[in-house]
């Protein structure tokens, strides 16, 4: 028997990944790292109406051939929990392709059509091609709804010319004649049939009839594996992906199991024994990967140049830079700055990037021309010209701007500038750009909506049968970690048994599908703007969100084609400072800007260094304030780094304590080496931001500049491929042999790894800082002012509106309730009698009361409503919300209790009146009789308070509970108070469970005196597990630690004492609408949700946390 020869190679041309979502079962990184194993002459990614996997595809298979050419050791794969940044798994090394050649990556898609059930696998062998199937793929989804793609036959003759068009048929091959012949001869020699083996013992059979189906049609057969997954190991997790597609259970799969294995990636010598008697059908897929020459580094962006009035990019730049530079200097630029901005405009313009620097600049000026506050961060912060048109606002005094970590001659790639917007008025902006630059240039990019391990719980659990009690008790219990798989006492907990065969599948499956694609979201806000048509380079759809497109691609893609991205975020906290900036000038007479607000403002900082801090941008968390009084700021340079040194980079790289005890004198300032000292000189000689990280990579353990960004580019991938590996050992060997110490080695590679958890560069951290100050001086100098700005620019920030409430109280500022014949929408400032400011709380607060409600309040109120008929006669509110209006209590000044006021809203029965019927006498009266109501107790109103604005302006729970828990200290004396074993209680305002705290839980808690930081050791957390996690009122003892003004209680024992809660009174829902008598006995259906009655599930609703994890 003589062997068969050997192929000469095979080219898989219909390979599915995973961003086919909920149907691929692997990513396109190992699909083409697995195609190299197996010695492929090429893979096309051809993904479901999409080109969304093809970069990472092409980014991966790009830094193989890298590794390979440097014959550098193939990095290990590490998979990370996007959720919690964990790790997942140990990690595994990537085994080396079998042959010495890499497979070429084929771009490609497969298209679905609404008018036939033939599937067309479009290969565009060229620039021009490739820019058509772009397009097309845009025709359709701009078409349909967000995730779909409204395909025609037509179409695919009117759009693709120059592209190869596999037909995979169905199962009647007589249907796909027709399309066939007809885009055979639209396009002669591109169309060819896709013979997929069936694996079901009639592979020749259906072979022999496709290729009569070829002859007859004229288009040649070619072999198509359609690839699912790059091993057979995934064949599990492809029927659970099914399952979720299909909404179904496993045991109800069915024949939508895939029947075995076969779909994955095979070698050449598989192939060609499936496709022993049609050797040709092998031979063509290496013809049709020859034909297909284009690569994605083709695509060459250009960047938008809006010449104006005939003026040059280069020129208009350097005109806008020396009116800005005038503007920022009214008494003169210093020669400093001329000679930095010239600079500057040189190299900008060697790199062509001047239109990039005016695209940010118009987008900006348009802004501040409506009156929108933005400012610029990140590595922007290095430039004279983005400070000068007006992008940043930290100037060359504040920090040392060195423009090369901006722009850099050796990178060639375009700046990366990030401008943050007020987050109520962004919007405006994102309209403009599409606006200025029209859709068919403009769009948002993509993000990647991955499982992480709480959904990936969620998911497969109930795909493979779990309750929902038992996945919702398993997610809940986690609390965002994967590492090392669930715990086995955990699983007891749940009733569950760990060497359950089923358990164990199930868990193996959730690791699996953790990091995988769910579906395509849009980016917090990063543009992609083109000279030309944006849809050539990638196909455009709608969001979900009205009035917006986005491309396909993500922000890792756009930077590895170097495609320009203009970052358009939204803060918070520049929508809080404006709102104070418009009351200062409204109640003050005058309006600071950003850069006007007096700096280095001795009160400012004094108040920073009592960790006095609640809603101060960037140093409000637990740990900020823990460090705030040890590091004691004086200056700008200070707050950048405070801003910067609670951050993973440092924690997990050991730096922050050792920079503490420097900064308190405890530690001596050295340097470990001469060359290092101009590195880490403003810094005390330890590494805290990311620049240094890469300049000791340079100077240190002898990186050259491209490896060192390299290492800057790996950074951004860590979290989701785990690429800083490779760089590990040549780093730490470097130091070792240019004589730095091994701890200190392994010390700054671990902050390296730690940036990839969002370390903060310097510039970045002064832009921030400078945030941090204004917002700290409008706290310490016009509370009232701040604080009024800052409830009205929730949700934002760290706390709650009732613990900045109860802030501002202790800072003297008078809070005045919800009154309908004084408030507004928003909060409010009033002048008192002293000629201090008071705020007033605004209609706002009310849980579910409306904007257009309040402002027909406001607009008929005139010289005020004497009762609630009044002002329902006047303004024709829903019965709905003049409830809400009695239910926060904001019918008091007329001097009616909140049950007197309900009973009264509650007994205007019409739906609306009518102005020619309003008085109240005529006919029948629309107003009820008087009725004695009891009382409520304080309790009672406290409750109401809480249900109806989140907060009370009354009492604090834990007043009124006190008495009942006797053997409490109270927080404001754990200051004072000697050091031993003690007992507190408090409502936890926040939870904290860091990913660079090893397990650790730190705990807000909050009672009428103040709050205290409980510190909860993972051993302590897993014996109080869901006191800890879901308890919103926690008796705590344990031992009591101080340093300076920092306290910290460290947990022993912990008690969930939420159901006391309701011991407080009862909802007055309850009250008035079931036990009281009613002004009819008509039943009437419930006006709101049913109320949660389980007093553990109440205390939830009333008094939630905010948790960080």
């Amino acid at each position: 028997m003589t062997s068969a020869p050997q192929p000469a190679g095979y080219a898989e041309l219909g390979v599915t990944s995973n961003f086919t979502f909920l149907t691929g079962a692997s990513h396109p990184e190992e699909l083409v790292l697995r195609a190299a194993e197996l010695g492929l002459s090429a893979i096309a990614i051809t993904d479901r109406n999409s080109l969304a996997g093809v970069v990472r595809a092409y980014s991966a298979l790009k830094e193989l051939r890298r590794e390979v050419e440097e014959g550098l050791r193939i990095r290990s794969q590490h998979r990370t929990d996007a959720s919690s940044r964990q790790p997942i798994g140990a990690p595994a090394a990537l085994p080396r392709p079998v042959t010495g050649t890499l497979p070429r990556l084929i771009v490609g898609a497969r298209l679905v059509l609404r008018d036939s059930d033939t599937d067309w696998i479009a290969l565009p062998i060229d620039r021009a091609a490739y820019e058509r199937l772009s397009r097309l793929l845009t025709l359709g989804k701009r078409r349909a709804r967000k995730g779909e793609c409204h395909l025609d036959l037509e179409d695919l003759a009117e759009g693709c010319e120059s592209m190869i068009l596999i037909a995979l048929p169905p199962a009647d091959l007589g249907r796909a004649m027709a399309p066939m012949r007809r885009l055979q001869r639209r396009f002669p020699r591109h169309v060819f049939l896709g013979a997929v083996p069936r694996y079901d013992g009639s592979d020749q059979d259906w072979f022999d009839a496709c290729a009569r189906l070829a002859l007859a049609t004229g288009a040649p057969m070619v072999a198509v594996g359609d690839v699912l997954m790059h091993t057979a190991a995934r064949r599990q997790l492809a029927d659970v992906l099914t399952c979720l597609r299909e909404g179904c259970v496993i045991d109800a799969i069915g024949t939508r199991a895939l029947p075995n294995a076969e779909r994955r990636l095979k070698g050449a010598p598989d192939m060609a024994r499936l496709f022993r008697n049609h050797p040709a059908a092998i031979r063509r897929t290496l013809e049709i990967a020859g034909r297909c020459s284009f690569c994605l580094s083709e695509l060459s962006y250009e960047y938008p140049d809006e010449v104006a009035e005939g003026e040059p990019s280069q020129n208009r730049l350097a005109r806008l830079a020396q009116e800005g530079l005038a503007r920022r200097c009214p008494d003169g630029v210093p020669a400093r700055y001329h000679a930095m901005a010239d600079r500057e405009l040189r190299l900008v313009g060697e790199l062509g990037f001047a239109a990039y620097f005016l695209t940010v600049h118009d987008i900006v000026a348009y802004a501040r021309s409506i009156g929108i506050l933005c400012q610029g961060r990140g590595s922007a912060a290095n430039s004279i010209l983005c400070w000068a048109l007006g992008i940043t606002d930290v100037s060359p005094d504040l920090i040392g701007m060195v423009f090369e970590r901006f722009v850099s001659r050796h990178r060639g790639e375009p700046p990366d500038i990030d401008v943050d917007f007020e987050h109520e008025r962004r919007e405006e902006v994102i309209q403009w750009i599409y606006t200025r630059y029209g859709r068919h240039r403009a769009g948002l990019c993509a993000t990647v909506i991955h499982f992480r391990s709480r959904a990936a719980i969620r998911e497969v659990g109930k795909v493979m049968g779990l309750s929902q009690d038992l996945t919702a008790g398993l997610s809940s219990q986690i609390w965002g970690l994967s590492n090392g798989g669930a715990d086995p006492e955990r699983l007891r907990e749940l009733g569950l048994d760990p060497e359950d065969r089923r358990l164990a599948q199930t868990v193996r499956l959730i690791g699996e599908i953790i990091g995988f694609p769910r579906h395509l979201s849009q980016h917090t806000g990063g543009f992609v703007i083109t000279r030309g048509r944006l849809d050539a380079l990638c196909p455009i759809e709608n969001a979900a969100m009205e009035a917006r497109t986005t491309i396909e691609w993500d922000k890792d893609d756009i930077d590895a084609l170097g495609i320009l991205k203009v970052d358009i975020l939204a803060l918070g906290m520049l929508t809080c400072i404006r709102k104070a900036f418009d009351l200062m000038e409204r109640h003050e007479g005058h309006r600071p800007r950003l850069d006007s607000v007096p700096s280095e403002d001795r009160a400012t900082f004094d108040m920073l260094c009592r960790a006095d801090a609640v809603g101060v941008f960037q140093v409000e968390s637990r740990a900020q304030m823990n460090s705030l009084p040890r590091m004691r700021p004086q200056a700008f340079y200070d707050l950048v780094i405070q801003v910067a040194i609670v951050r993973p980079g440092p924690i997990q790289g050991g730096m922050v304590q050792p920079y503490i005890r420097r900064r308190q004198g405890i530690e001596r300032v050295s340097f470990p080496s001469k060359a290092l000292e101009g590195v880490l000189g403003k810094t005390l000689g330890v590494p805290l931001f990311q620049e240094q990280a890469m300049q000791i990579a340079v100077v240190a353990a002898g990186f050259t500049p491209e490896e060192a960004d390299r290492l800057r580019r790996a950074l951004a991938a860590f979290r989701r491929m785990g690429t800083i590996g490779a760089f590990r050992e040549k780093f730490v060997s470097g130091m070792l042999a240019n004589g730095y110490a091994p701890d200190f080695a392994a010390r700054c590679f671990a902050q390296i790894e730690g940036f990839a958890d969002y370390g903060f560069p310097e510039s970045h951290a002064a832009a921030f800082a400078l945030l941090t100050y204004v917002s700290s001086w409008l706290k310490c100098h016009h509370p009232a002012i701040f604080t009024c700005a800052l409830l009205n620019a929730q949700p934002m920030g760290f706390y709650a509106p009732a613990q900045i409430v109860r802030d501002a109280r202790e800072h003297g500022v008078e809070i005045r309730p919800v009154c309908v014949n004084a408030s507004a929408w928003d909060n409010t400032l009033e002048r008192r009698t002293d000629g201090q400011l008071a705020l007033r709380l605004g209609f706002r607060q009310i849980r579910g009361f409306r904007q257009d409600d309040a402002a027909r309040i406001a607009a008929a109120r005139r010289n005020g409503y004497p009762d609630p008929e009044s002002l329902w006669l006047r303004t024709a509110l829903a019965s709905a919300a003049l409830e809400r209006l009695a239910e926060a209590d904001a019918f008091a000044a007329m001097g009616l209790t909140r049950r007197d006021a309900l009973w009264q809203v509650r007994g205007l029965r019409a739906p609306a009146p009518l102005p020619l019927f309003a008085d109240p006498l005529d006919g029948e009266g629309l107003a009820e009789p008087q009725v004695d109501l009891p009382p409520m107790h304080l309790g009672e109103e406290v409750v109401e308070d809480y249900v109806s604005m989140r907060l009370s302006l009354r009492a604090h729970p834990m007043e009124l509970l006190r008495p009942g828990l006797p053997g409490l200290t109270p927080h404001a004396d754990l200051a004072t108070t000697r050091l031993h074993r003690l007992t507190v209680c408090g409502v936890v305002i926040t939870r904290q469970r860091p990913g660079t705290a090893s397990g650790v839980v730190f705990l807000t808690l909050e009672d009428e005196t103040g709050i205290s930081n409980v510190v909860v050791w993972p051993k302590t957390y897993d014996r109080f597990r869901h006191a800890v996690m879901g308890g919103r009122l926690l008796r705590v003892t344990g031992y009591l630690q101080r340093e300076g003004i920092v306290v910290h209680l460290i947990a022993e024992q912990i008690e969930d004492l939420s159901p006391r809660l309701s011991d407080l009174g009862h909802p007055l829902g309850e009250m008035i609408g079931i036990t009281q008598p009613q002004a009819d006995d008509t039943p009437r259906p419930a006006r709101h949700a049913p109320r949660i009655h389980h007093p553990r599930d109440q205390a939830k609703q009333l008094f939630p946390s905010r948790d960080f994890h």
